[in-house]
């Protein structure tokens, strides 16, 4: 910028501040009155004592010019022009504009009134299952989740969710762990508590003592000595107490009220139910585009209720099946009354189920199952017995009953919708004492019609007994037990009663085994065991 812009501009900033901050000079006659000098909104600050200031206009000393903004000729009304030289200025008086009062409010009842209620809070998220997934995920072993031979057999793609490969044979492993991470520190080292034999309190056995918290288990005198031994390997304090399970439970309650432990029971905890839940994810995560998944129910309505959240969040679309006993259905009947049954009276083996019956169905269980199970069905114990033999012939697993009932569905025929569709079929657990295991096999192959009983009577001639033989080796069967009974009938005093066991292949072979007997002896009496 050069010296003549220089002066220019600290002229032009000059005359602007002695407008603004110096008083206004006297107005003479040959001045133009200036009506907007004494505004308020240009009284910036007082004026400096002591200076002066001389406008510049042009470059030349002259008046001070007047800033009139046009805008504000509004005011002073409308120009006009009489007899040629004359200035009118009318002011026009606009009055305020009236006040007009707003009716007064109407009156409403309080019924008018609609509150929006808030939603209820969610009692098991998505979120919480795969904060468990992410928990325990170093700790709990990702089981295989294999294609079964018996697919092609019933016309569908069977994937079995091998849960009972756990280190305790349950997958109750997964809410246990993270139900014991979740306690306080406090409750860590104090210790836990649990009674009565069961999936769960194995669970809590094994590990709470990897965790390092003190663990006790009350177990009724029934309890085997081989499960004892088990609960003292995990490293349990192992406490013989009453003789059912009412009694020790009693006793736990009381001594962790006393000591300061903490009572741990299958509930809906929502710890225990979100770890239970993650194996709902690595379903998915294993079986892409599945179409429907068997749970069992019978006892672990919280498995059921938390894989189903798990499932339905990742694809609304899938077939979420639940399948309880016969002997206590009690899911099914709590739907049918939309309320969850407290008390219901059943009749279920409790060497094959356990005492499940003692444990109810909660409320959000309940809510949760109603809302995402679409299908419960209840199968017998004969089926699951059968299952639990296809098992084992096929599968080369041995698996306990409740974790055989998904299978169980299947083989039963109750499931014929599933044609054609890739199923999951969860395998929960496999904790059966072996004594308890063979009976099971046994009963199990006379159910399938593979291990026949049958009585005939014969003469006591030499030879009869060798023809009754070579007729069981002809027809290629084999032979468990006979009985030979010679005074067992009084009226048939020149004849023997004969029992034998026999184990054919399948249920053809022993329908003609039948046959051949039936036309040969017309004595024979068959008996089912």
């Amino acid at each position: 910028m050069n010296f003549a812009a220089q002066l220019f501009y600290t002229s032009y900033l000059s005359e602007r501040l002695e407008r603004l901050f110096s008083p206004r000079p006297a107005i003479k006659d040959s001045e133009e009155n200036d009506p907007f000098w004494e505004r308020e909104e240009l009284r910036l600050g007082p004026s400096q004592p002591g200076t002066s200031y001389k406008p510049v206009c042009n470059g030349t000393v002259g008046r001070r010019s007047t800033l009139i903004e046009p805008e504000r000729l509004k005011d002073f009304g409308e120009e006009e022009l009489l007899n040629g030289d004359v200035r009118f200025y009318e002011t026009k008086v606009v009055a305020a504009p009236e006040i007009k009062l707003m009716d007064p409010p109407k009156t409403r009842r309080m019924s008018e009134f609609r509150t929006v209620p808030r939603p209820p809070a969610q009692y098991l998220r998505f979120e919480d299952i795969s904060a468990a997934a992410f928990r325990i995920q170093s700790v709990i072993q990702k089981t295989p989740c294999t294609y079964s031979r018996l697919s092609k057999q019933y016309g569908m793609e069977i994937f079995l969710k091998k849960e009972h490969l756990h280190y305790t044979g349950s997958v109750k492993e997964r809410g246990v762990l993270y139900l014991l991470t979740s306690l306080t520190q406090e409750q860590q080292r104090k210790g836990v508590i649990v009674a009565t034999d069961c999936s769960f309190s194995m669970a809590v056995a094994h590990h709470a003592v990897e965790l390092k918290i003190p663990v006790f288990a009350i177990m009724p005198s029934s309890c085997s000595s081989p499960r004892l031994r088990t609960y003292r390997d995990y490293g349990a304090m192992v406490i013989s107490y009453g003789g059912t399970n009412h009694d020790s439970q009693n006793h736990a309650r009381h001594l962790a009220k006393e000591n300061g432990y903490l009572y741990l029971e299958e509930d809906e905890n929502a710890a225990y139910l979100a770890g239970l839940g993650t194996v709902g994810m690595e379903i998915f995560e294993q079986v892409p585009k599945v179409e429907a998944v068997i749970l069992p129910a019978a006892g672990q309505y919280g498995l059921l209720a938390s894989t189903a959240a798990a499932i339905k969040h990742l694809n609304p679309q899938t077939i979420v099946i639940g399948i309880e006993t016969e002997g206590f259905p009690l899911l099914l009947q709590s739907l049918k009354t939309d309320a969850p049954i407290k008390n219901m009276h059943g009749n279920p083996n409790k060497k094959l189920y356990g005492d499940f019956t003692e444990r109810s169905l909660g409320e959000n269980t309940f809510q949760l199952a109603k809302k995402l199970i679409d299908k419960v069905i209840p199968v017998s114990e004969e089926d699951s017995l059968v299952a639990m033999l296809r098992f084992q012939e096929v599968e080369h697993s041995t698996v306990d009953t409740v974790g055989a009932m998904g299978l169980a569905a299947i083989l039963a025929g109750q499931l014929p919708e599933l044609r054609g569709k890739k199923v999951v079929v969860l395998v929960s657990s496999a904790n059966m004492e072996p004594d308890l295991l063979r009976q099971c096999v046994d009963r199990a192959l006379v159910l399938d019609e593979r291990v026949s009983k049958f009585s005939v009577q014969l003469g006591e001639w030499p030879g009869d007994m060798a023809k009754l033989l070579d007729v069981l080796s002809r027809e290629d069967v084999r032979l468990l037990d006979v009985c030979h009974r010679r005074h067992s009938d009084k009226s048939d005093v020149f004849k023997a009663k004969v029992e034998c066991v026999v184990e054919t292949r399948d249920k053809t072979q022993s329908a003609q085994l039948r046959k051949t007997l039936n036309e040969r002896y017309p004595s024979i009496c068959w008996l089912d065991r």
